[in-house]
């Protein structure tokens, strides 16, 4: 297959690299440094369990390069997503499909959905709903990353753990595409099983980022830390039951309790969220996919969110004093 991975950082270039010795011929959209890097030595992967490997994948800043694909990885940052929607339009043929591979609730959410907000865009992830129309939703395969990594040098990528990248629909069919992909992804070595509901899955991270991320952000709190405080098991707390409720109502089942829930996040130990870190080294934060989205569907569905407004309204002024808030 014609892979193009859009955002070949950590986790993107993991993928793109184990698709590249499985002998697709697979294009990193990648920039900078780790672009050059790629683009001399190949891409290097190494595992925790001391295994390494290198690859020689193409890799452009400029999708045009690229031309048409089989399918596209779509692997960045929330809030680079919109401005990359134009670029991307050289990559898409006429069947091209396009996993998103990035956390929170993606702008597809409701193609297909069949629930009370069928068919609608969600502002707070896709401004001007600028990937609906330039993308389409007709190319979207959905995915949860369940997967770690970081770039430990130009490129060099350090796998951490997890293999784990389940695929879905949005009208949950077994299409032949979604096997196929399915096919080529785990004879990678990828655990990509296909998955009968989505929508699910999404929710499964979802739950645990849109409370422990923002609340991170304010604190500097890790998930064992806010986990073992009373008052931020309050606020997290609060805001999980306020999302389940938004949850419920367009069709999610939480199989877990609150308590369970934040037990799960304090077993992690003292890791920092990923929006944490994101503040941190001065990147824009994925606000807008990970909690804002909740607060626009509460609104849409007439539920009170109380807690996860204040929250938000304190995350955007965070960010606006860190000179990161773009959405």
């Amino acid at each position: 297959m014609r892979i193009a991975i859009v955002g070949a950082g950590a986790i993107g270039g993991y993928i793109g690299g184990l698709l590249a010795r499985g002998g697709h011929d697979v294009t990193l959209i990648a920039r900078g440094p780790h672009r050059d890097a790629i683009r001399s030595n190949g891409l290097t992967i190494e595992s925790k369990g001391g295994e390494r490997f290198v690859t020689h994948p193409a890799c452009t800043d400029n999708p045009a390069e690229a031309g048409a694909q089989d399918l596209v990885i779509l692997s960045l940052k929330a809030p680079a997503v919109p401005a990359m929607a134009e670029k991307m339009q050289p990559l898409f043929g006429t069947d091209t499909a396009m996993i998103t591979a990035m956390n929170g609730v993606p702008y597809w959410y409701f193609h297909k959905h069949g629930g009370p907000l069928d068919g609608s865009r969600i502002a707070s992830v896709d401004p001007g709903s600028r990937q609906w129309d330039l993308i389409g939703p007709q190319r979207a395969i959905g995915s949860v990353v369940w997967m770690a990594g970081a770039i430990s040098a130009p490129g060099v990528i350090q796998h951490g753990n997890g293999n784990r990248l389940p695929i879905g629909e949005p009208d949950n069919s077994r299409s032949t595409r979604i096997q196929r992909i399915s096919a080529a992804l785990t004879a990678a070595g990828i655990d990509a099983p296909v998955h009968d509901n989505i929508r699910q899955e999404i929710w499964t991270k979802l739950w645990g980022n849109l409370s422990y991320n923002p609340v991170s952000v304010l604190t500097h709190g890790t998930l064992e830390g806010l986990s073992r405080d009373d008052d931020a098991r309050a606020v997290l707390g609060a805001m999980m039951v306020e999302s389940r409720l938004v949850g419920e109502k367009i069709g999610i089942s939480f199989p877990v309790s609150v308590e369970e829930r934040m037990g799960m996040a304090e077993k992690v130990g003292p890791h920092k969220t990923s929006m944490l870190q994101d503040l941190e080294a001065g990147r824009p934060m994925e606000i807008g996919g990970l909690i804002g989205v909740i607060a626009e569907l509460a609104r849409k569905l007439d539920i009170a969110t109380p807690t996860i407004d204040t929250v938000l309204a304190l995350l955007k002024v965070r960010a606006r004093v860190a000179g990161t808030y773009n959405e």
